[in-house]
């Protein structure tokens, strides 16, 4: 399947900060290269309280803002469409293609933009109006629903019109395991489920992870693990919405990628000290910052967690001034052998899962030795302590508590070299 090419534009709508409506920002065009050009609305840049959609990259200013960049389209932008998991539940819907199929089916970004649901991460949605604003969400689901929509995916079987609506709230999502939206008591989730593939109980591990890292002192987003049709379900509490006067506000959010000016095939480039010097310069409280990044690597290498790339780091932007956002998707990742590299380098060229490689990138924090060494030492003195407290909590079979610890959590590689003397 390829797209039919037949939107070439759409409006870009936004939530101003505090507001529980959103106004027009602009229009998003296709070029005869088919990337997307941005040109703010003249309404919008008039508007009292207006803020760029990401300011250096789309500034305030009239006329049309082209990247110049081998870029489909602005990277905050694409921050607002989804990912692995939201378009292959897209071409499902559109095409019931399943397997190899939809794996090398190529719908054009303005459809992904189009056709995914509207209460999508940060602040912005895509709309083919520029007067009426028609959000593309559904009833709000059950779990057994959704649970069931998420295999019927997982699974590659085309969607009835009732699991459509269920899953429907998730296209928006990033990532690539199965989740989709729940909204319950003025609160938003994200829910994740399991997938065919999982080799363990991947949502167990991953409340597991985010548990431990709230207990250390991690800045996380609230977890809750459920069930649904006798399956673990993991609820993300959003941090990106609040119940405001009756109706919700959202927080614009720009990824680490956008931040660091890169596009999808750069992605391995992407550096945690790159991101330290945008934070000393461009983020609120940088001291702060610094070392909560930096004890998110250490934990991510502590945990197992070599899924910390760029688009798993992002910052709330509200018009002035940026600030790190809660951690999400910490979830230990599969590993057969010891040796094991972060998705993020983490110092110059080196990416390495070991403690050592972050005690070298102490610096680029702000951080002494000493105290790099302590916040590495008190985590893991913590993790001994609370792992089982923690999969009790969640409990978490003795067979996967086996396949998880000193594999995936304080594996002897991320611990060569280190000593808490």
């Amino acid at each position: 399947m390829t797209s039919d090419l037949r939107d070439n534009e759409a409006y870009v709508w936004i939530w101003l900060p505090d507001a529980t409506e959103p106004v027009v920002a602009g229009l998003l065009t296709r070029a005869p290269d088919r990337r997307l050009i941005f040109n703010y609305g003249q309404s919008y840049l008039a508007r009292a309280g207006a803020i760029a959609i990401y300011d250096p990259e789309l500034p305030l200013k009239a006329g049309a803002i082209d990247t110049n960049r081998k870029m489909q389209m602005p990277s905050c932008i694409r921050d607002g469409s989804p990912d692995a998991w939201g378009r292959r539940v897209i071409i499902n819907r559109l095409a019931g293609l399943t397997g190899a199929d939809a794996a090398n089916a190529d719908p054009d970004e303005m459809t992904y933009l189009l056709e995914s649901g509207s209460d999508r991460i940060g602040a912005l949605d895509f709309q083919r109006s520029s007067s009426i604003y028609v959000p593309r969400q559904k009833h709000n689901a059950t779990l057994d629903e959704l649970t069931q929509s998420a295999q019927r995916v997982d699974q590659g079987v085309p969607l009835s019109p009732e699991f459509d609506q269920a899953l429907q709230h998730g296209t928006s999502l990033g990532g690539a395991r199965p989740k989709a939206l729940i909204e319950s008591d003025a609160r938003k989730y994200i829910a994740k489920f399991s997938s065919s593939s999982d080799l363990f109980n991947v949502v167990k591990a991953e409340f597991i992870a985010m548990r431990l890292a709230a207990m250390i002192g991690l800045n996380v987003a609230s977890v809750t693990l459920t069930h649904a049709l006798g399956k673990d379900v993991l609820l993300i509490e959003r941090f990106d919405r609040a119940f405001f006067n009756q109706g919700w506000t959202r927080r614009a959010m720009v990824s680490a990628l956008t931040l660091l000016d890169l596009d999808e095939m750069e992605a391995r480039y992407a550096s945690y000290e790159d991101l330290a010097t945008l934070i000393r310069h461009r983020f609120a409280d940088p001291g702060k910052t610094l070392e909560e990044l930096f004890s998110r690597i250490v934990f991510n290498i502590l945990c197992g967690n070599t899924d910390d790339h760029a688009r798993n780091h992002a910052a709330f932007w509200d018009g002035k001034s940026l600030s790190l956002t809660p951690a999400y998707d910490i979830c230990p990742q599969g590993r057969t052998g010891g040796e094991a590299s972060q998705a993020m380098l983490i110092t110059s060229n080196k990416r390495l899962s070991q403690l050592s490689v972050c005690l070298e990138a102490a610096g680029n924090f702000q951080l002494s030795t000493e105290r790099a060494r302590d916040i590495v030492a008190r985590q893991i003195a913590l993790i001994k302590a609370e792992w089982t407290n923690v999969c009790n909590e969640a409990g978490l079979a003795q067979v996967d508590r086996a396949f998880l610890w000193q594999r995936q959590f304080l594996n002897a590689f991320a611990l060569e070299g280190f000593t808490s003397d």
